[in-house]
């Protein structure tokens, strides 16, 4: 017995310093996770009072009932606005979104180019083109509907650059632009 002491008594004297590092280190960790646990308590401590301060005025059953009201409301007015987006994204594809305008000399001599062809257009490529030719003595204007990016009526040269420029123009939906 009194050799397992003295291996022991040994083995403390060896290693003192060791021992007394970890014991030091370990109640360093745990002081640290006191002031954490702690700190949150107090968060929760408030959080707790001030709701046993509304809970003075009127019992947590009626508390709790409010807040699931709320909730409920709060769900159905979420989904209506989501209906009504919906239904504004869907208008939205038959609004003008594209446009393309090209300007030309319609004939020679006349010059600044001030004969045009404008292209408006849908999510779906469906619009109208509409041209306005300039001459010196007159100005006529001519409007074709368009159909999938085609038209029933013929389409002239610059009336198809138009509708291929707003083809190829993308909507630019500006919330998502930075400035």
């Amino acid at each position: 017995m009194l050799s397992v002491l003295n291996n022991l008594l040994e083995f403390l004297e060896t290693y003192y310093v060791i021992i007394i590092s970890f014991n030091t280190i370990l109640i360093l960790i745990l002081f640290i996770l006191l002031i954490s646990v702690n700190r949150n308590f107090k968060k929760f401590k408030f959080k707790y009072n001030k709701i046993m301060e509304e809970a003075k005025e009127k019992s947590v059953e009626k508390m709790l009932c409010d807040i699931f009201n709320y909730t409920n409301e709060t769900s159905l007015k979420n989904k209506e606005l989501e209906y009504k987006l919906n239904k504004i994204e869907k208008n939205l594809q038959h609004c003008v979104q594209k446009v393309g305008v090209v300007r030309y000399n319609a004939f020679e001599g006349v010059g600044s180019e001030l004969s045009y062809a404008v292209a408006l257009l849908d999510n779906n490529d469906d619009g109208v083109v509409i041209n306005g030719i300039y001459a010196r003595e007159s100005s006529t204007t001519y409007a074709k509907p368009i159909k999938g990016g085609n038209s029933k009526h013929a389409l002239s040269a610059e009336e198809i650059q138009a509708i291929d420029i707003a083809r190829r123009a993308k909507y630019q939906d500006r919330s998502t632009i930075k400035n």
